[in-house]
């Protein structure tokens, strides 16, 4: 196993730049203003991700060669940076395109994109011929082929409502907003491990949890001051 302290500080770069590519995107793409309260909220959502991802009571890399961990951090990276252009994109696409104020079109947009994902997904299934070994991964499964179906029905169900939900909060609020929101539910499972398997809470994850937490409140703040503003920029008008 590598140096603990050479992982903390990769995870720490790799965590901050997860926030820190939507965070550009969305100032370029979406003229999101960065305030010292957001650089504040992701800094927080960063630090606590990696206190999360090197807990003492969670799984350490081992038995691979470092060059194997670089290549996996920079694909995390690299795909983390796709995601992000992504989300902002779509944002773009509500405010500049669509132009449209109906939540209807986040169902729409979901359909569509989900409708591209099936198809490349199905495509590369039969292409590499993985579906042969379905029955046989199915037979195999501990728990029986009925909950093996609905295992993959509740995950498929479940991955559309959080895409759809991630969606409607780049659709209500901003693409950042959004990453925010999946961050912070990344850090805050451990609660619904203790919940369901009765995982251990450790006091690395409750100082993570907190730390979280504080963050997003920073953001939330921040959400609030800009409401006031425009508030009373309305109420100026008015009078």
């Amino acid at each position: 196993m590598q140096s603990y302290g050479f992982w903390a500080s990769l995870a720490f770069v790799i965590s901050l730049l997860l926030l820190a590519f939507n965070g550009v995107f969305s100032y370029y793409i979406n003229s999101q203003k960065i305030t010292c309260l957001i650089l504040f909220s992701v800094l927080f959502l960063s630090v606590s991700a990696v206190l999360v991802s090197l807990d003492d009571d969670s799984n350490s890399p081992s038995g691979d060669s470092k060059w194997s961990y670089l290549v996996g951090c920079f694909c995390t990276v690299l795909a983390s940076l796709i995601y992000s252009l992504q989300i902002s994109l779509v944002q773009f696409s509500f405010e500049k395109i669509l132009k449209s104020d109906i939540f209807a079109i986040v169902l729409e947009m979901q359909i569509y994109t989900s409708l591209v994902a099936s198809c490349v997904a199905v495509i590369g299934l039969f292409a590499s011929g993985e579906w042969m070994l379905l029955s046989a991964e199915m037979e195999k499964f501990q728990e029986g082929q009925v909950i093996y179906v609905l295992t993959l029905v509740g995950t498929a169900v479940s991955c559309q409502l959080g895409s759809v939900g991630s969606m409607a909060l780049i659709f209500l609020v901003s693409s950042l907003f959004s990453n925010f929101i999946g961050t912070l539910s990344l850090i805050v499972t451990p609660l619904a491990a203790i919940a369901v398997f009765h995982d251990k809470l450790t006091e690395v994850k409750m100082v993570a949890m907190l730390i979280a937490f504080t963050g997003f409140a920073f953001y939330i703040y921040q959400n609030y001051l800009d409401d006031l503003k425009v508030q009373r920029a309305r109420e100026a008008q008015a009078e």
